[in-house]
């Protein structure tokens, strides 16, 4: 079990949450605490939450996303809907003492009910919005500006981009929260409540990252600028075996050993003069970017990935090859398994894959993944375990609905 007989001693043995969410930022939270050794007990209402069938699936049907962030947890699947059920989950919740969870309050499991018979809770809770209301990643990120600086630069509307950023923050986050307010227990002894709205992590990050005051401060608005990185200069080039590769450039040195490894050190001295500027400075590499990328375009136009590769051996040059989903799975041999990260897994229902560890590399050890539980895999298991319940009463609650039976891993109609 993670949370008491961890391998090697991780950091979070011992701790035990128990995880009531679903989508990405709460399971992205919960399975982050997991792979540093807690127990993390997600519990499902029975046949499955929202998400259990959610997209991409993999050929047996089961679903990938489900799969990918719930690795290394445990799973309890109970009525959410009855009273009893709910008390299920709060004997759980008072027994473990932490409570990660982005589902709406219901009577017996709110955080005040759950309080009084814990009042040492960590309750960690994930909202839309700070004020209530419901909100996602998706329409978070339309609210905050991002879409009217994605995309092309001659492009008129919005432009979504595919990544859930601000779930990813947020489920991060909430695992930052849930571990500040437990170190704040060890000294205080004292619970605490905190709550995570997905909107705020939106505008603390543009608000972090300059966008807003920008916004506020400066006469002329962030235009678009396609795949050009802005304040400086990088973009992508294509090569001569026709692929395309991104290229940037963050300081003098960069530029230095970028001038050196493309023998362009006289033209680019000659553009200088003419300029009157210095390419060794941020904002006049950004200002005529397009005149950089004019002499540089015929030069990653004539040579191949491995030849560019070549030149850049041991500068400090910034550049990699655009790759799709399909190409990197594709060179999983020379790629994916060269990557420290990645183990071989074996996952229920889906198959072997390569799948991710941690990406914390804990006393230079990297960890294997751990599969992602089927779903109602350990209710027996963990009501036997946490609550000693005996067989006789496991059994009327399962007959009578109250807690799943041991899962096959199939959802089904409820």
């Amino acid at each position: 079990m993670a949370g008491e007989e961890s391998p090697g001693g991780l950091p979070l043995a011992g701790m035990r949450v128990i995880e009531l969410s679903s989508f990405v930022a709460a399971p992205l939270g919960g399975m982050t605490l997991a792979q540093l050794g807690a127990d993390v007990i997600r519990i499902d209402q029975i046949g499955g939450g929202p998400d259990i069938d959610r997209w991409p699936l993999a050929p047996s049907g089961r679903s990938l996303y489900w799969a990918g962030l719930n690795k290394g947890k445990r799973s309890v699947t109970v009525d959410l809907r009855s009273p009893e059920g709910r008390r299920v989950v709060a004997d759980l919740v008072a027994e473990s003492g932490f409570v990660l969870t982005n589902a709406a309050p219901r009577d017996g499991l709110a955080y005040e009910q759950l309080r009084e018979r814990r009042p040492d809770l960590v309750h960690v809770r994930l909202l839309g919005l700070r004020g209530g209301g419901n909100a996602v990643d998706y329409t978070v990120n339309v609210s905050t500006g991002f879409p009217y600086v994605t995309g092309p630069e001659d492009h008129a509307g919005p432009v979504n981009h595919v990544l859930p950023v601000w779930d990813v923050a947020c489920g991060l986050y909430l695992a930052v929260g849930l571990l500040a307010a437990e170190r704040r227990r060890l000294r205080t002894g004292e619970g605490q409540r905190i709550e995570v709205a997905l909107s705020d992590i939106a505008l603390a990050t543009a608000g972090n990252l300059g966008y807003l005051a920008e916004a506020q401060l400066c006469a002329e608005p962030r235009r678009r600028i396609g795949n050009d990185l802005f304040g400086d200069f990088g973009r992508d080039f294509a090569t001569g075996d026709g692929r395309r590769v991104m290229m940037v450039v963050l300081s003098a040195r960069h530029w230095r050993d970028l001038v050196a490894a493309t023998g362009l050190g006289e033209v680019t001295a000659a553009l200088e003069r003419a300029l009157g500027v210095d390419f060794r400075e941020a904002g006049d590499r950004y200002t005529h970017r397009e005149t950089l990328a004019g002499i540089l375009t015929p030069w990653f136009a004539g040579r191949t990935c491995a030849e560019i590769e070549e030149a850049f051996k041991g500068t400090s040059v910034l550049w990699s090859r655009y790759r799709s989903f399909s190409d990197l799975a594709a060179d999983g041999a020379a790629t994916l398994r060269a990557e420290p990260l990645m183990g071989e897994l074996t996952q229920p229902g889906i198959g072997r894959h390569l799948a991710p560890g941690s990406p914390l590399l804990l006393g230079g050890t990297q960890r294997s993944p751990s599969p992602a539980p089927l779903l109602g895999q350990h209710t027996d298991e963990v009501l036997r375990e946490l609550l000693s319940l005996p067989d006789d009463e496991l059994n009327d609650l399962r007959t009578r609905g109250v807690v799943g039976e041991q899962a096959s891993g199939v959802r089904r109609e409820v």
